[in-house]
């Protein structure tokens, strides 16, 4: 999942951070302003909110923990004390005399824990939990590498397949780079190079780009994939299935593997191809992790049970990905066939993740309640003419925002949680205002924005994965931009071309 606890990124003399200074005037400036004609107070409160948000997380000037609860707090606080409103027969927003009361907006701000995109994350989190706590997801990256080979190409296609495989098996992208980065920095010591060699620089860069790369392509890769579902159901009140975003985001996934590869051998050559040490490294750890256990078996059966379960909904059963992933909870911490018990999930869970996740949803949810939502949509539409435009303009020049935006947030879950509700308001108001553009598939065109929203390729702060393959010290932020503004372009063209030809084909644009 993106992690979410980032520390405050600079140190001020002032006793409170200068960005939260500025996103809170910049929350009074808004206030202030005369509520625009065509949105309710409550909504108006909720741009305030808004903008206070989008400061405050880019600026990283506070925990995206503590962030969020003030989040929680403005909305339950600035909503509570508004009138409710109606919808007039002309569409004009009529505002009553009964407030939403702190109770009721508080309500609103705890929405996003009732979600079953919720829900899903938090069921995510344990499973990566088990994983770590069994040592299984170590198991299986050492048994790929061994298998590859340790050459320096092999080991770059070899952390591709280790992403991939656990991709599938771990639902988070943190606790797989944390998992990878110890395995490859003890094969480049065994290599006998130094940390700051090519061959050190292309490895540790690719362990963290893979992990985007395939964020894209499995849909409980990545928390702001679950975000983006939970955002489709509660707009549109439909999701797309595991399955259905595999094979809409796979191809891509797979073609940008190849294109990884080949940029890194191209921008960070290795010195040699052949170091003696590699291959007897990895066979030692194997070694010395001994036969598969008992608990790490059972988990990889859950896991499989669990994988064909997700890739089978509405194929061959109705069980929905939520419902299946608590039944696997179930079995994994049910005593004698499960792993672990609650103890053990209590010490290893990401609980900040789940409270920033939840609270994401909220924010999204007050914004569609409120009304806030759907006037930013019709203000975008209407500025940019989005709506007299075709399914493929309006997809590229959305998905080019959402990149270009992306350069100031550090956690794909806090961008997805900003603009994806609006985003798909938006789409939906345009379908349902007499578009005149072509065959608009709302639901499918919000997952294709959902995989920009894993483009993390440029800096090492735009994901948390990155940052954790930074702390190696094998390379430097110029060089990690170095490979990921080819990747960047070269993602988005070939996105292009999919919307072109591919993904018509499927009925998602």
């Amino acid at each position: 999942m993106g992690a979410t606890n980032a520390a405050p990124s600079t140190q001020s003399k002032f006793p409170i951070p200068i960005g939260l200074i500025v996103g809170a005037i910049a929350l009074i400036i808004v206030m202030l302003l005369p509520t625009p004609e065509g949105l309710s107070i409550a909504g108006h409160r909720m741009l305030a909110i808004l903008t206070f948000a989008v400061i405050v997380w880019i600026t990283e000037t506070v925990s995206y923990e503590v962030s969020s609860l003030m989040i929680l707090s403005l909305v339950a606080l600035l909503v509570g004390f508004a009138p409710t409103f109606s919808v007039g027969d002309a569409g004009q927003i009529i505002n009553n005399d009964k407030l939403y009361g702190t109770g009721g907006a508080l309500a609103i701000a705890l929405s996003g824990f009732s979600n079953s995109a919720w829900a899903l994350v938090a069921g995510a989190t344990f499973l990566a939990a088990a994983m770590t706590f069994t040592g299984l997801d170590r198991r299986i990256a050492l048994i790929i590498l061994n298998v590859i080979g340790t050459s320096t190409k092999r080991i770059l296609v070899g952390v591709i397949v280790v992403t991939i495989v656990l991709s599938l098996f771990v639902p988070s992208a943190t606790a797989r780079v944390a998992c990878v980065v110890p395995i490859m920095t003890g094969i480049i010591a065994a290599y006998g190079v130094e940390k700051r060699s090519r061959i050190a620089v292309g490895i540790m860069i690719m362990v963290a780009q893979a992990t985007s790369v395939w964020n894209v392509g499995i849909q409980t890769a990545a928390a702001q994939n679950l975000l983006t579902v939970g955002f489709m159901n509660s707009i549109l009140g439909d999701r797309v299935t595991w399955f259905d975003w595999l094979i809409a985001g796979g191809p891509w996934s797979i073609l940008m593997s190849f294109v990884l590869f080949f940029v890194i051998l191209k921008l960070m050559p290795p010195e040699a191809d052949n170091i003696p040490g590699g291959k007897e490294a990895v066979a030692k750890e194997l070694q010395a992790l001994g036969p598969i256990t008992g608990p790490q078996l059972r988990l990889l059966v859950i896991t499989c049970l669990l994988l064909l379960t997700w890739a089978t909904e509405k194929i061959v059963h109705p069980i929905d990905t939520t419902t299946s992933t608590s039944v696997g909870l179930f079995l994994l911490m049910t005593p004698g066939i499960g792993v672990m018990n609650w103890k053990d999930v209590q010490s290893r869970a990401p609980w900040g993740t789940i409270l920033v996740f939840g609270i994401g949803i909220s924010l999204g949810t007050a914004l569609l309640r409120t009304g806030a939502g759907k006037f930013l949509g019709d203000w975008v539409v209407t500025s940019t003419g989005l709506d007299a435009m075709g399914p493929f303009m309006i997809f590229a020049i959305l998905s080019a925002f959402l990149i270009i935006i992306h350069l100031g947030f550090a956690s794909a879950t806090a961008l997805c949680s900003l603009f994806m509700p609006i985003m798909i308001n938006m789409l939906h108001n345009i379908q349902a205002g007499g578009y005149t553009g072509g065959n608009l598939n709302v639901l499918g065109m919000s997952m294709l924005l959902g995989f920009v929203v894993s483009y993390g390729f440029i800096l090492p702060i735009n994901a948390p994965q990155n940052m954790v393959a930074l702390g190696t010290e094998t390379f430097n932020a110029r060089e990690f931009a170095k490979v990921g503004i080819p990747l960047t372009i070269i993602g988005y063209v070939l996105m292009m071309i999919l919307a072109l030809t591919y993904w018509p084909l499927l009925g998602w644009i």
